[in-house]
């Protein structure tokens, strides 16, 4: 007994980062393969950094107060219902009616994805194989952060309708048990002609999903809550998790929607470092692998002096 209730604190813990580790990792990894020849030497070469640094923008957030805000934005605070014709599109113009502090409160995700692809641009432009590494890892993360239906709403974890942890189940748990059903074959990346509308319209899309995500979980809860948790072990650990069965009614009621999502993702990461690419020149790539460098004190050693508590927003609460 004393083994289960230490673990039960552990339930929310283990689903600390969206999309959880696998997920990006796997979103990242994926979207290499819709890149042309032209490009795809050069991330074939470097795909276990990008892949393995998909996950650098979640451990930031042990560290950065700025770094949340990017993750997320809450449509509701501004939008009653669909489609988005509240807040402006555009960075300056939404500052100059709602303000920069209210816009960081809800969160800035499409503004900073359009801002990591800038960035993506001019290292490619300038032949930075280091920041086109990191930046690419980092814009896949951002990007399948915006096709989280949960990380469009106040309502991001379900504390507002007694559903603490849907966030978790839905982009962690789930991909756990059932991605490797997923058939991640998405097609070749495309150019994006206005890759800010096309962002705006991902977060649309995930929008919409958002009463679904909730709904869905709320009457099968009502239905299944005498097997809606079990324990697992995780290493020498015995964890709270949501059970087999409520996680394959779940993933059954979405009717594929979490599949849809990270497809979309990847596809999405692969169009937007192509068009990066394309709108620096379409700069020649070294077939080659670029040996990571740390300036100053690493991100990992960092990581070791913190508290291990995540600043700002935590999908887990």
């Amino acid at each position: 007994m004393r083994t289960v209730f230490l673990a039960v604190p552990l339930l929310f813990y283990f689903y600390a980062n969206p999309w959880g580790f696998f997920a990006h990792k796997s979103i990242n990894y994926h979207a290499c393969f819709t890149l042309p020849p032209e490009m795809f030497g050069f991330y074939k070469a470097n795909i276990d950094q990008i892949k393995e640094m998909a996950i650098r923008p979640d451990q930031r957030r042990y560290l950065l107060e700025d770094e949340a805000p990017r993750h997320y934005i809450d449509i509701d605070k501004y939008e009653n219902s669909l489609p988005i014709d509240t807040i402006p599109t555009n960075w300056d113009s939404a500052i100059s009616i709602f303000g920069e502090a209210m816009l960081k409160e809800h969160g800035i995700i499409p503004w900073h994805i359009h801002l990591i692809k800038f960035r993506l641009t001019n290292a490619m432009k300038n032949h930075d194989y280091l920041q086109i590494i990191k930046l690419s890892a980092d814009l896949g993360h951002y990007i399948g952060d915006a096709h989280v239906p949960l990380h469009t709403t106040q309502n991001y974890n379900g504390q507002l309708t007694n559903q603490h942890g849907i966030h978790g189940l839905w982009e962690s748990r789930l991909p756990e048990i059932f991605s490797s059903d997923y058939v991640f074959l998405v097609g070749k990346a495309i150019y994006l002609d206005r890759p800010l509308e096309q962002i705006w319209k991902i977060i649309e899309d995930s929008h919409a999903s958002k009463d679904s995500v909730l709904d869905l979980e709320q009457k099968l809860s009502s239905k299944m809550s005498h097997v809606k948790y079990a324990f697992e072990q995780r290493g020498a650990t015995t964890v709270k998790v949501y059970s087999q069965e409520f996680s394959a009614a779940y993933h059954l009621a979405l009717n594929g929607m979490v599949e849809r999502r990270m497809k979309q993702a990847i596809h999405m990461t692969g169009s937007f470092w192509y068009t990066a690419w394309i709108d620096a020149g379409q700069p020649d790539l070294p077939f080659k692998q670029i040996e990571p460098k740390e300036n100053g004190t690493s991100l990992d050693s960092l990581l070791h002096q913190t508290k291990n508590k995540i600043m700002g927003r935590m999908e887990t609460h």
